[in-house]
């Protein structure tokens, strides 16, 4: 029987490292006001923002860091 039969939440998933990483740039993205908002190249944004994408860049190459 598994657990949603027995009436108890499944186990979250754990998240793949480069969709995450992705999802946290793309969020920082959409929100921030100093400067990734609409900037055609994730070099061109904010520290933040590009710190992010350096971290989506080596989760894409396999070498994530968190």
């Amino acid at each position: 029987m598994t657990d949603v039969q027995n009436g108890r939440p499944a186990a979250p998933r754990a998240e793949i490292p480069i969709l995450r990483t992705y999802r946290l740039w793309f969020e920082h993205t959409r929100k921030c006001g100093a400067g990734c908002k609409g900037t055609p190249k994730a070099q061109d944004g904010c520290e933040d923002g590009q710190q992010l994408w350096g971290e989506y860049r080596l989760a894409r190459i396999g070498k994530a860091t968190s």
